[in-house]
């Protein structure tokens, strides 16, 4: 599902060079649940956004999804995009769209068939225990409520992989265990999932295989 081989990034301020990753190497099988562990800065949102071709590798190879990202073309990005699902810290929601909007927008972008278009959108918001917010507005919401949402809109067009970018951060602990459940929940359905965290409590809770990043470095693969 995802392959890196002696990845590095690295971003460029005029004449200065600053690495973010350096010489990362792993693979993520079908179905797996991986932690990608790391303090703020070591390079879990640069690899994530790698891995859904938002910033494009300096050197090295990446496959995902069965997309060779170090040859993709710009026209090809929408394709690798659509089966992956991507959780953000900040739900990101879109605020003049209520909840159901939210959901019902990722199908018409990708050309769901409009009959189809609101069963999909309120299983979705179902699995997530949404079903009594659809009419609601983002800042309504929650912050609980808003990662559901966003979860939803991630879950709705079944990805193959889901991309989880902190999406517990700006939680308390009750609210961060329901979304953890939630994608616990998702994965058990056979969506490969990795998931990013800087708090090494968190990770540990989770007893999953943990890669753990230091300064753009890999320094652990176990689990």
């Amino acid at each position: 599902m995802i392959r890196l081989h002696r990845v590095c990034k690295v971003f460029e301020s005029g004449p200065m060079k600053l690495p973010a990753l350096s010489d990362i190497s792993f693979a993520v099988e079908k179905g797996e649940f991986v932690v990608l562990s790391g303090a703020s800065g070591a390079g879990k949102t640069t690899l994530l956004r790698l891995l859904y071709a938002d910033e494009q590798v300096s050197d090295g190879e990446i496959e995902v999804a069965g997309f060779d990202l170090t040859a993709l073309r710009r026209g090809e990005v929408p394709l690798l995009r659509r089966s992956l699902g991507i959780v953000f810290q900040d739900a990101k929601l879109l605020s003049g769209r209520t909840v159901f909007e939210n959901i019902a927008f990722v199908l018409r972008v990708l050309g769901t068939a409009r009959r189809d278009i609101t069963p999909r959108a309120f299983q979705a918001l179902k699995a997530v225990g949404l079903s009594s917010r659809v009419q609601a507005y983002p800042a309504q919401l929650s912050q609980g409520e808003a990662q559901r949402a966003a979860l939803a809109r991630a879950i709705v067009k079944s990805p193959a992989l889901l991309l989880a970018d902190e999406p517990t951060g700006n939680l308390d602990e009750a609210m961060a265990g329901e979304i953890l459940d939630l994608i616990k929940d998702i994965s058990s359905r056979g969506t490969t999932v990795l998931f990013a965290t800087h708090q090494a409590r968190l990770a540990a809770q989770l007893k999953r295989r943990t890669l753990r990043l230091e300064g753009g470095i890999l320094v652990k693969d176990e689990g």
